[in-house]
């Protein structure tokens, strides 16, 4: 019988890091039930990248992610259609401005780096946004037209969930994939250097 694991109420990322640990166990097929929709999302996402086909059911509340092997090894990803130079670095955003002084001034410096960085030719594999940096892929129409431009020449950007729901500003997400601290750690561990803003 298929192990049922109680992830309700958890806080992101712990559905994802039960369920990762019910796969390094070597379960073959489990399910995850869990109360919002972002844990949905980011389960999907982690049954993906680990060969898992991912069925989602809905009863009242509650959400039941049902992994099952899929026996096909997880996918491989495409090299970008334009190359990103250097490309083993990620860039991380805790803040919606540049600095700690004037906050127009903030606010404008971030959006022409933004420009700068997606005309340039040495392209981070990742942007990552948490805290208070998830209000500019959500609400800052310039800076989500330069991630647009950055996520096309082959950039992953990702959003922290948690984050985006504390600000109320979820269903806003203009651009790059609703995330978690699993995945966002990941890609930091996983990059030669990571560039803080």
């Amino acid at each position: 019988m298929a192990a049922i694991i109680d992830a309700k109420g958890k806080a992101c990322p712990m559905p994802v890091l039960m369920a990762k640990k019910e796969i390094d166990g070597g379960s073959d097929a489990f399910t995850v039930e869990v109360d919002n929709e972002t844990a949905v999302r980011n389960l999907e996402k982690l049954a993906q990248s680990q060969g898992f086909s991912a069925a989602v059911s809905q009863g009242e509340g509650v959400y039941s992610v049902s992994f099952c092997r899929s026996g096909e090894a997880p996918a491989v990803r495409q090299a970008p259609a334009v190359p990103a130079a250097g490309g083993n670095w990620a860039l991380f955003v805790g803040h919606d401005i540049i600095g700690d002084g004037d906050r127009e001034l903030g606010t404008n410096l971030i959006r022409m780096f933004f420009y700068t960085l997606a005309q340039g030719d040495d392209l981070p594999k990742a942007i990552l946004f948490m805290n208070g940096g998830v209000k500019l892929p959500a609400l800052d129409d310039q800076v989500a037209e330069h991630l647009k431009v950055l996520e096309g020449r082959g950039c992953e950007i990702y959003v922290c969930g948690t984050c985006l729901n504390f600000f109320g500003i979820a269903d806003q997400l203009k651009v790059g994939s609703v995330s978690n601290m699993y995945d966002i750690s990941k890609q930091m561990l996983d990059a030669a250097k990571v560039i803080t803003l």
